[in-house]
């Protein structure tokens, strides 16, 4: 039985609810990251026994699932776009602002895929614009491809995030810093081809980054998609278009 299936227990004094525990658990993640989330961490903040828990949740990977949907509620459009390029690359520009307000998130992308209703309905809001586009087998690969480029994307960039509030260096006072070793190392002529990307090429912020790599993404899965429509055309016996 799955922590969905699961009936949740009588409420007793202090008054508990998965709601009220996902709630303190989400909380503590933005505070302290992941490490910061435990049964025993999120009973003190509801004035809780421990035990009591237990009777709502029996691990704390249960949690973490519980977690991630309450999240995802956040990443579901307002709106299902039919053009299936529009509603991906929402639900990828979504997912990185909800990384990006709970940075734990993106320790979590890229696990099995979430049961709850909000997992389940994101996964429900990524395939139906690419419903019969294709046969099912290139569309999966397309939502595949799509989402391991968002998901490395957006971890890189909160562990960037992460290395800067560590160090107290930003980015560019990184690169200062780094800049005497770089130069030397460049200066033995054995890095031509990085040389070249550290002084001609242009510095973008994170986000033109983000937004353009995905669309280089969508323009190569809509090649694929294409070719899938009209191989599945030709193989009806009508002409492709």
């Amino acid at each position: 039985m799955t922590v969905w299936d699961r009936p949740e227990q009588p409420t007793r004094p202090v008054p508990l609810d998965r709601e009220r525990i996902v709630a303190a658990a989400v909380a503590l993640a933005d505070e302290g990251g992941l490490e910061a989330v435990s049964l025993r961490k999120v009973a003190a903040r509801l004035n809780a026994g421990p035990m009591r828990l237990y009777g709502y949740i029996s691990t704390k990977e249960e949690l973490f699932d519980l977690m991630v949907d309450e999240v995802q509620a956040e990443i579901l459009p307002e709106e299902q776009s039919d053009d299936w390029r529009e509603a991906l690359s929402a639900l990828a520009h979504r997912t990185r602002r909800t990384a990006l307000r709970h940075e734990w998130l993106a320790d979590l992308l890229g696990r099995r895929p979430s049961l709850g209703p909000n997992g389940l309905a994101v996964t429900e809001a990524t395939l139906a614009p690419l419903d019969g586009l294709a046969d099912i087998d290139t569309v999966m690969r397309a939502v595949e491809t799509v989402s391991a480029y968002f998901t490395g994307a957006i971890r890189r960039e909160i562990t960037n995030l992460r290395a800067e509030r560590a160090t107290g260096l930003s980015k560019h006072d990184w690169q200062r810093a780094s800049g005497p070793h770089v130069t030397r190392m460049l200066a033995t002529g054995r890095f031509p081809a990085l040389a070249k990307a550290v002084y001609d090429g242009t510095d973008v912020d994170a986000e033109t980054s983000f937004a353009t790599g995905l669309e280089w993404v969508l323009d190569a899965v809509a090649v694929r998609l294409t070719r899938a429509g009209d191989r599945d055309h030709d193989d009806s016996g009508e002409p492709a278009a």
